[in-house]
Parts: structure tokens; sequence; C-alpha cells
């Protein structure tokens, strides 16, 4: 329930950033920044939460979180103007990645060792599901009654969340040894920063792509407004695709999977500027696009995991915010090209080059990891198979 309301708030605005501009009295590109907003909010909020929050109650922590969630979309709803709608947006997204981070947590401790990345998945697939359901949905409702209401939907839902929270989800305490300066020496790792890494420009592509959907599909494929919800339809299902199947491939090697998807991405950014100027292909682009990279959500997510040993709740949560650091990056590069004069085509095509950069970065990870480990002052491994000790590839 939680990822449902998540992927609902974060995605519908993609889809409505037309009417959200006609609503604040401003242009498209300046609409981006709502999107970047929300990914502000969950870069500063996913670390700090994660690490402050690091000796209490799991389920209480989430319970909290779905509250201030339900406090940034019910502000994001009466916002009058374009300032009062930025902080809105920003204080939405500010319980986002504590709640993946530590929900990701609690799903991996209640299954198999080997099964933590279906779990994660699992956990992740309410994000999944509101891009078949309700982001299309609520983008049908913006556009009919008002950009406003699908905030006040998503408000409603996480008040809904709450209530599943409490009756549901296993009384898990806190760790008591569990420290702030613990969690935070997850980040003296150098994987754990090179997994970031990945996580950043290899997702950057994909949001400088995904976040002018609704104009690219309306101006460049020739759809009608009417059938954006549709469109973000086949999104969702290539989401829900990705992620059923993230289990099975991670299965054959993390890291392999993490290269095989990187890859995929890189070639699916490159050549989607040239489908989506034609209907026919524009559809299944989309789907992939969905598909592709949330393959290696939760690839990222256990790779992150592994790496940072005594500090998962912090690592599982900065998983987020590298993604929504992404996601802000990438909706101010694609911002940047469309002011410069380029067509909707171009965002994807500076995506693909940031694809084949987290390549780069994974690459140099697995070298890392091949080499013999050298330790800190404090006897943390930095790199070398020691630091890297999980990983199956």
């Amino acid at each position: 329930m939680g990822g449902f309301g998540i992927g609902t708030t974060e995605f519908v605005t993609m889809g409505l950033l037309p009417q959200i501009a006609d609503g604040v009295d401003i242009d498209i590109p300046t609409a981006g920044h709502v999107v970047a907003s929300y990914a502000i909010g969950v870069v500063v909020g996913a670390p700090t939460i994660a690490a402050l929050a690091a000796r209490l109650p799991r389920w209480k922590v989430l319970i909290w979180l779905m509250v201030l969630f339900a406090v940034g979309n019910l502000a994001s709803a009466l916002a009058p103007s374009y300032p009062i709608l930025m902080i809105g947006r920003f204080v939405a997204g500010v319980p986002h990645g504590a709640f993946f981070g530590i929900g990701s947590v609690v799903a991996a401790s209640l299954v198999p060792a080997h099964r933590r990345t279906w779990a994660v998945a699992m956990m992740l697939a309410g994000l999944t599901v509101a891009n078949i359901v309700g982001v299309p949905v609520a983008t049908l409702l913006g556009q009919r009654a008002g950009w406003q209401w699908p905030y006040a939907l998503v408000a409603a839902i996480a008040v809904v969340t709450v209530v599943a929270l409490i009756a549901w989800v296993p009384r898990q305490q806190g760790d008591p040894s569990a420290t702030v300066a613990a969690e935070l020496r997850s980040l003296r790792r150098v994987q754990v920063w090179l997994a970031l890494g990945i996580g950043t420009v290899g997702f950057g592509g994909m949001f400088a792509t995904f976040s002018y959907i609704a104009p690219t599909m309306t101006d460049l494929a020739g759809f009608s407004e009417d059938a954006v919800p549709l469109i973000l339809v086949v999104y969702g299902i290539g989401m829900t695709t990705g992620a059923m199947i993230a289990g099975r491939i991670a299965q054959h090697g993390l890291m392999r999977g993490i290269f095989f998807s990187l890859l995929a991405i890189a070639l699916l950014l490159a050549i989607f500027g040239f489908a989506a100027q034609h209907q026919v292909t524009a559809v299944p682009a989309v789907f992939l696009l969905g598909l592709v990279p949330t393959i290696l959500v939760p690839m990222l997510q256990t790779r992150l995991m592994d790496v940072a040993h005594e500090g998962q709740s912090l690592a599982a949560a900065l998983n987020h915010s590298t993604l929504n650091i992404a996601n802000a990056l990438g909706a101010w590069l694609g911002s940047v090209v469309l002011a410069a004069g380029y067509g909707y085509e171009w965002p994807s095509r500076l995506g693909a080059g940031l694809a084949v950069l987290g390549l780069l970065v994974a690459g140099y990870s697995a070298w890392l990891g091949r080499r013999p480990s050298t330790y800190d002052g404090a006897g943390f491994a930095t790199e070398g198979p020691t630091a890297a000790a999980a990983e199956s590839s």
C-alpha cells in the first residue's frame, strides 16, 4: 500500500506537467522542477531518517513516515502557487527513501537469504503496480477534475496505509546497539559509493526521458492527451514485469545482472528518440522504458545491503536517494535540452550517455572487487573480495 501511494505521487506529476504548468502559470520546462523538488526531498530525507531512526522499532518508523507522506501530499493538493507547490512536493518526498529502505530491510529479514532480492522486489511491487493502476487513474483524474486532485487521492491512500501498517506489519523491535555512527560507518566503504554512483548516473537518463513523457507522446508521437493515461498503463506493465523477473536474473549473479541492465538501458535510450516519433513503435518503447530500468532497482538495493554490512538501513534508504538524485538530474538535464530548443527526442539521447557512464562505474566496482583487499585504520575493507563478500558474480 505504501509503495502504491509513493509510486502514484512520484510518477503522476510527469503525466500532468502540462496541466500543472497551466495551473500555476509556468512553462513546461519550469514545471519539470516540480519533479526535481520531490526528488530532492527524497535525497535529503532518506539518509537523515534512516540514520536517526536506527534504534527505533521499524514498524513504528514506517507508520510515522507514512503520516508525513500524507501531510506533504495534502499540502501539494492545496498549494495555491508554484512556490508553495514546490514546498509541498519536497515534504512529500522526504519519507520516500526511508520508507522503501527500512521496508526493504524488513522484507529481506522475513525470508531465506537466497530469496532476499525477490522479497525486496515484492516490497517494491506496490510502486510498479501504481504505474498500472494508480498513475493512469490519477492522471485521468487530474486531466478531468484538476491537477490538485491526484495529490489529494494519494493523501487518502497514505491514511489507509497507516491503518494497514498498524494491522499487519510484524512488530520488529529496533536494534538497541545501533547508533548513527555505526550506520554512517558504512559510508566509509568504497563499494557503497560505487553502488550509489551506478544508481545516480544509470537512472539519470531514464528520468530525463520519462519526466517529459506526456509532451513526448503528444507532441512527438502524435497521440491525443486522452491517450496519455493508457500509455502510462503500458509503462506500469513494463515496470511490474521488470520487478517480477529481477529476482531470477539476480540468481545468475548480482553484478552480471547489473551490467546486463545498464547495457540494455543504454541501448534502449539510444533508440528511444527515434521510436517515439511513430505511434506504432512509441508504445513498445514506453513498455521497455518501464521494464528495463526496473530490473536494476532491487539488484542495486541488494548490492548496497551486501556491501554496507552494519549500515543496511542507511544503505537501503540511500539507494532511493540516488534514484531521486537521478530523477532530479534527469529532469533538470531534460529541461536544459528542451529550453535550448531541441525536440523531445533529445533527452533520451543524452540519457544514453549517462547509462554508458553507469556501465563504466559498474565495471570499476567489479574490477576493484577482484583485487586483494585493503583495509582502513578501523579494519574495514575498502576494496577487494572482502569488501564485497556477498558478491555472487
